[in-house]
C-alpha cells in the first residue's frame, strides 16, 4: 500500500475516529496502530484484511515481537473498533484471542520511607510537589497541570480537572498542605500554573528565581520531576526501585491501612472501577494483632445476648 492516508477504508475510520468523545492523543494512537496493521499486510487494502490474518498478526506482536499483553491490547482496541463497530465484523477473534496479563504489585514506600524521602530532596520546588502527590495520591500528570484556581482553601480540596481520561475530581487537602501550598503560590504568584517551570538559562533571563517562575508560561515538566526523583533516590539510600508514581500507590495503600474505605481510595484515586483499586489491598501491612483484636472484638460483640 503506497500511501496509507488514500485508502477509502483508513479514511472511513479517521472520520469515525474524529467522531468519538476521545482524546486528541487516544485518536492520534488509534490511528497510529492502524498504520501499522496496514504496513505489515502492504499487498492487502485494510478491508481485505480478514479475521485470520489480524489473528496472525496479533500473534505476530505475541511471539515475534515480543510485547508485553498491554500493548498488545492498545493495538487490539483500534483494530476491534475499526472491523467491528465501522464495519461489522462480529468475529470470534474479539473473544477468543486471550491475553494474560501479568499485574506486579506496586512499589510501595512506608511511611518512615515516604519521611526519609521527603527530607532528602533538596529543592523545595520539587519537595512540595512530591508532597502533594502523596498527600493527595496525584499521578505526576495531574499534579504538574494545577492551576491556583484549583485549590478550594474555603472546602479544603484539590480539583484535578484533567484526570485519566478527561475525567476530573476532587481530593481532600489537609489545612497543613493548604497552608504550605500557600507558602509556595506567594513565593511565585504565577498567575497560570501552581508549578511553574523556571528553564535552564533563568539566571541569565531573570533577577531572580521567584521572577523566572512568575513570568513562566509552561508548567515544570515531568522529564524535570523525574531527574529530582533519581537524584532523591540514590540519596535515600531505600533499597526499593521506586518512582514519583510509588507516592501514589503508597498514599492508596497507607490510607486504607487507616481504614479509610476502598471506595473512598478508588475515588480519590480517580479510578474508573474497584477493580484497579483492589491491588492495593495486596501490599497493605495492616498487623496481626489488629487483626486478632478486631476479631475478639466482633465475637464479644456477637455474645452479647
Amino acid at each position: 500500500m503506497s500511501n496509507i492516508r488514500e485508502n477509502k477504508t483508513y479514511q472511513d475510520f479517521y472520520v469515525y475516529v474524529e467522531s468519538q468523545t476521545l482524546r486528541p492523543r487516544t485518536r492520534a494512537t488509534y490511528l497510529m496502530w492502524i498504520r501499522r496493521l496496514a504496513d505489515f499486510y502492504p499487498k492487502h487494502s485494510l478491508g481485505q484484511i480478514g479475521e485470520r490474518k489480524i489473528f496472525d498478526y496479533l500473534v505476530h506482536l505475541r511471539d515475534k515481537r515480543g510485547m508485553a499483553p498491554s500493548t498488545i491490547n492498545q493495538g487490539l482496541v483500534p483494530i476491534r473498533m475499526l472491523y467491528r463497530d465501522m464495519l461489522g465484523r462480529d468475529w470470534k477473534l474479539w473473544t477468543n484471542f486471550k491475553l494474560r496479563r501479568a499485574e506486579p504489585l506496586p512499589i510501595v514506600l512506608s511511611r518512615s520511607e515516604v519521611r526519609h524521602f521527603l527530607s532528602c530532596v533538596k529543592l523545595n520546588r520539587y519537595k512540595i510537589i512530591f508532597a502533594l502527590i502523596y498527600h493527595c495520591g496525584l499521578r505526576i500528570s495531574e499534579a504538574l497541570k494545577l492551576r491556583p484556581s484549583d485549590i478550594d482553601g474555603e472546602r479544603l480540596v484539590l480539583r484535578v480537572r484533567e484526570g485519566k481520561g478527561g475525567k476530573p475530581r476532587e481530593v481532600p487537602l489537609c489545612a497543613n498542605m493548604l497552608r504550605r501550598l500557600r507558602i509556595y503560590y506567594a513565593y511565585h504568584k504565577n498567575p497560570r500554573w501552581l508549578f511553574p517551570a523556571v528553564g535552564r538559562s533563568w539566571r541569565g533571563d531573570c533577577a531572580s528565581l521567584a521572577e523566572a517562575m512568575y513570568v513562566s508560561k509552561k508548567p515544570l515538566s515531568s522529564s524535570a520531576l523525574q531527574l529530582a526523583m533519581q537524584a532523591t533516590r540514590a540519596a535515600t539510600g531505600i533499597n526499593k526501585p521506586f518512582s514519583s508514581h510509588s507516592l501514589r500507590h503508597s498514599f492508596a495503600t497507607h490510607l486504607l491501612e487507616c481504614g479509610v474505605s476502598i471506595r473512598q481510595v478508588s475515588r480519590y484515586l480517580g479510578h474508573a472501577s474497584l477493580k484497579a483499586t483492589l491491588v492495593y489491598l495486596h501490599v497493605t501491612e495492616i498487623s496481626e494483632d489488629i487483626g486478632r483484636e478486631a476479631q475478639a472484638q466482633l465475637l464479644e460483640e456477637a455474645l452479647r445476648f
